[in-house]
């Protein structure tokens, strides 16, 4: 919030032009699973839309990608879990009859041959393979954490536990659930469907299937830093990024700007895959001393204009309006927005079509922006989609 206040959290923007639900879509594109149902439910109208719009696979090759909203399939009630969703929903696995099914979050940052980690489960003759990542061991308390033995069987798996456990090789760090995972399709159908009969149950895949199938011996990890990406620089190896926080969010859209950033979006081989509007490219305007219209160690997107203002390390989405003496400054800037002359934007997100007035500032006043906006732990500024900002 309040990023998420009128949309489901992968449909929110990333990267100037991007979707959260683009870059899962993306690497299983790439990797050749082109049937792909989009489990949907709360506030899905844009992510709906925006997966109508973009993604439209070829039906004569039998590919599709289709988002499913909740159906009250099984009886009178909406998804009560992320495994419940599955359930309500298994008509869609009969429907294919695969071998095997891939079950994916759709709201995190990376790349992944997801292929990869398919072969990696069949080699294994698991039931369910978990794709895990290293974090720092003490960074381990906010995820799902794995304990599994050389071979990758997991021993042990503990949600977020306040003294987690080091991976086999290297006591430094855990090894994390990334979300991601490969099933046996028969397998999945049974232990959901067991799952749903269980009163007790949260219906969980993370906090309930996925504990299920270690007691059974049947769950594997799955390293992801062992994955090779088509084009990827070694420096990205294992980049991932769980954007379940907004400062997560902001460090994510930071990572990409670098000169020689940890996570590249100009990768021709691998390539993420989104909408792309008629709009003109991006322009730059006047070049006077105090009104000149210039970008530094930014991305700007397309129907932008930077009419007389300076951008530094920000992420500029487009149709942005950024008028003359305004400045923006380590900042994500969302669809739509207008910028009025001699605003100052500092360590902000500005969530579509805000407008922010003439003279206006953002960041400079600690107790001000939050007496008006939501403020992060780490101080990032964030105004709701259509606000507008006044001047003081």
């Amino acid at each position: 919030m309040p990023l998420t206040l009128d949309r489901a959290k992968p449909a929110v923007p990333f990267g100037g032009i991007y979707r959260l639900i683009d870059f899962a879509l993306s690497n299983l594109a790439n990797s050749g699973y082109r049937k792909i149902a989009v489990l949907t439910q709360y506030k899905s109208h844009s992510l709906d839309r925006h997966i109508s719009m973009t993604w439209r696979m070829s039906r004569l090759l039998g590919n599709w990608v289709a988002p499913v909203p909740a159906q009250m399939r099984k009886g009178p009630h909406w998804f009560s879990g992320s495994a419940d969703a599955i359930y309500q929903n298994l008509n869609l696995i009969h429907d294919e009859k695969p071998d095997y099914v891939i079950v994916f979050g759709s709201d995190h940052i990376y790349r992944m041959d997801p292929s990869q980690m398919v072969q990696a489960h069949i080699d294994s003759g698991a039931g369910v393979t978990v794709a895990g990542i290293r974090v720092p061991i003490d960074q381990a308390t906010a995820f799902g954490v794995i304990e599994a033995d050389a071979t990758g069987l997991i021993k042990e798996f503990h949600e977020k536990p306040e003294h987690p456990s080091p991976t086999h090789d290297d006591p430094t760090s855990a090894f994390v659930s990334m979300g991601n995972y490969v099933f046996s399709a028969d397998l999945l159908e049974e232990i959901i469907s067991v799952d749903a009969e269980n009163p007790d149950s949260r219906n969980d895949m993370g906090g309930d299937i996925i504990p299920g199938l270690v007691g059974r011996d049947e769950a594997y990890v799955y390293d992801f830093q062992s994955n090779d990406i088509p084009g990827q620089h070694e420096r990205e190896r294992g980049y991932w990024r769980d954007v379940g926080t907004v400062d997560a969010y902001y460090d994510a859209n930071m990572d990409i700007l670098e000169v020689d950033p940890i996570f590249s979006l100009y990768n021709d081989e691998w390539p993420i895959y989104t909408n792309q509007p008629p709009v003109p490219p991006a322009k730059f305007i006047f070049d006077e001393d105090g009104r000149r219209g210039m970008a530094i160690n930014s991305i700007v997107s397309a129907g932008t204009i930077i009419s007389g203002s300076s951008v530094h390390r920000s992420v500029i989405s487009p149709n942005v309006r950024l008028h003359s003496y305004s400045s923006v400054e380590d900042s994500v800037i969302m669809h739509g927005v207008s910028v009025g002359r001699n605003a100052q934007i500092k360590r902000a997100i500005l969530d579509k079509d805000v407008v922010v007035e003439p003279g206006a500032k953002i960041g400079f006043d600690a107790e001000h922006d939050a007496a008006r906006f939501t403020v992060t732990d780490s101080g990032i500024i964030v105004v709701a989609k259509g606000e507008v900002v006044k001047a003081d």
